[in-house]
């Protein structure tokens, strides 16, 4: 199943709508330019198709585990070797440990095309990246000096170790303990499960973050420590020592991303894992969001990206399968299937839906990197709280219509769908669990509507429908008229929401809680389509010029189109299903389930 790079589309995104000079421009990006990314794209492509894609499939095989050691699917090795060699896991790590220091928004770009050439793979230098940058901003010189350039080279990778059985989500339950030991390391015992890429025989040394709590911690989230717990120890000249006393005890047997063993972790059954505090004492949960934000970005890409792949499968299906005459044929010669108009709807209801994804986390990665770098405080500071409320949209949209896009391929594929031989119900079944990892959607849309909406009374929210009210205009003043209608109506509905949950959240705590994954859903509507609003202005534009690229941009303009005619009115269900229909969630009495 061949995987094509969608580079251009990529390409407009960065430069277009997500101003990717400007973004090359900041302080600490002195290498990055446009020409230096066109280059980054064009051998990520590359990579992607011609390394990862081709062994997506036989990584369907799964990772196996014998006696607490677990070999990668089969070619996994060898393609991580090809990938470090090549400087892949260090395009956004720090220079100075090694890493390239490239903008995340050029980052977010080739994790694109890794996610969607191979999703199992891309998990492990997701995962490493997020444990580097959690490490970078709060571990001492001394740990960034051991870990960090053996991590930004590749030879080491990273995990997270949150989830303990208890506890799930509710990381307040974490019973993992950590004790002081007389040289100043810690002794780390418990149970982690869920960790993607807990144990693998890919790298060198795994670097496990872990949460845990000191014997004289406080309850709950408060008293959370991290703890840098490698699988071997590291001697003082930087080799590998002894192996520490943490194991993976077993790998989960599921639906999908079988490439990428998800390991249950074991610290401490004998002598106690060997652990290292990271900053300071209780502060755990604080320095682990700074790997969640990148880590939910992350994810938000993987849901996009598989669904691209997906996309493209369906695509080339419809152009090959031939079934039934032409609709209102009289020639009764069958057609491909993608002449029947709704097959065309479902392909188009995918492609729309990426192509806004796409803009709209793009977007988000330039926050990032703005917020990052900016010389002006103020504007950082605005960065910061436009990325804090993307973020949990880019993550709980993209990855819930990640579930619908790679549903509709199969369905596009007809009962070929359903049989594994023809590879595309892979995609639905690695898709599944984008919309549960790094917080799942309910998780997302509480943040969402609490700490991203009520808490900032509105601010940010309301700056960026502003935004999109603008866009509209000028969509009207060019003549886009559908486009406008639908996007200014889905916009007015999200300003209600908006002073819905302002209005609910500290009075009716639940009632806003009722209706928050609807607005979570209606804000990545209303956004995309904000964004596929500009790119058709955009295209509009470009198409004056000499050398324009007219099938290209013309493509722009009818699927902002599409967008606004066929997705933007789910927009006034939503807000139906907020404003008045929250409080029937609540009406629901036990004895109904």
């Amino acid at each position: 199943m061949i995987y094509h790079a969608p580079v251009k589309d990529i390409r407009f995104a960065l430069n277009e709508l997500a101003d990717l000079p400007a973004i090359c421009g900041l302080p600490g990006y002195g290498e990055c330019s446009v020409e230096l990314t066109d280059a980054v794209l064009e051998e990520a492509a590359k990579f992607a198709e011609g390394v990862l894609a081709p062994i997506n499939r036989q990584g369907d095989q799964g990772a196996k585990w014998k006696d607490g050691d677990v070999t990668a699917a089969p070619g996994f090795k060898e393609a991580w070797q090809q990938y470090v060699e090549s400087g892949w896991v260090g395009l956004r790590a720090p220079e100075e440990y090694g890493g390239q220091g490239m903008p995340a928004l050029v980052a977010a770009a080739a994790e694109e095309m890794w996610c969607a050439s191979n999703l199992a793979f891309s998990l492990a230098p997701l995962l490493t990246l997020g444990a580097v940058e959690a490490i970078h901003h709060h571990a001492s010189d001394e740990l960034k000096n051991i870990y960090l350039p053996m991590m930004a080279g590749g030879q080491w990778t990273g995990t997270m170790n949150l989830t303990e059985p208890q506890a799930g989500s509710d990381l307040a339950q974490v019973r993992s303990r950590a004790v002081p030991a007389a040289d100043g390391s810690y002794r780390i015992s418990g149970q982690k499960i869920f960790i993607t890429w807990g144990e693998h025989d890919m790298a060198e040394n795994i670097v496990h973050l872990v949460l845990a709590r000191l014997p004289d911690a406080p309850p709950g989230v408060k008293g959370i420590s991290l703890f840098i717990v490698p699988k071997f120890l590291v001697n003082a000249d930087g080799s590998l020592g002894a192996r520490n006393d943490v194991r993976c005890v077993s790998l989960e047997h599921k639906l999908g991303i079988h490439g990428s063993p998800t390991a249950v972790m074991s610290f401490g059954d004998n002598d106690g894992a060997v652990g290292y505090l990271v900053g300071e004492p209780n502060k755990g949960l604080n320095y682990m969001f700074t790997m969640m934000n990148h880590a939910r970005l992350g994810v938000g890409i993987e849901g996009m990206a598989v669904s691209e792949r997906a996309y493209q499968k369906a695509v080339e299906y419809a152009r090959e399968r031939v079934q039934s005459r032409a609709v209102g044929s009289p020639d009764p010669a069958g057609v491909p299937i993608i002449q029947h108009p709704d097959v065309r709807r479902m392909l188009m209801t995918m492609r729309a839906q990426i192509e806004a994804q796409r803009s709209l986390t793009f977007y988000a990665a330039a926050a990032l990197d703005r917020a990052a770098c900016h010389p002006v405080p103020d504007e950082a500071a605005r960065n910061q709280a436009l990325l804090n409320f993307l973020i949990p949209i880019v993550k709980g949209w993209n990855t819930e219509q990640a579930n619908e896009i790679t549903s509709l391929a199969v369905q596009v594929h007809g009962g070929m769908g359903f049989i594994e031989e023809t590879g595309v119900a892979q995609y639905y079944r690695d898709a599944r669990i984008t919309a549960i990892y790094e917080g799942t959607t309910g998780i997302q849309a509480l943040d969402l509507i609490g700490r991203k909406t009520a808490m900032e009374h509105g601010v940010t929210a309301r700056a960026l429908l502003a935004e999109a009210q603008s866009t509209a205009a000028k969509l009207q003043a060019a003549g886009f008229d559908s486009i406008a209608r639908n996007l200014a109506a889905a916009i007015a509905e999200a300003e209600r929401c908006v002073a819905f949950i302002l209005e609910t959240f500290g009075s009716q705590p639940q009632l806003a809680a009722a209706g928050s994954v609807p607005f979570l859903k209606l804000m990545g509507i209303a956004l995309g389509g904000w964004q596929l609003g500009r790119a058709a202005l955009i295209a509009k534009d470009k198409l004056q010029e000499a050398d324009a690229d007219a099938d290209f941009l013309n493509a722009k303009i009818v699927t902002a189109r599409f967008f606004a005619e066929h997705l933007l009115p789910q927009v006034s269900g939503l807000a139906a299903a907020i404003l008045g229909g929250a409080d029937s969630v609540l009406a629901l009495a036990d004895a109904q389930f």
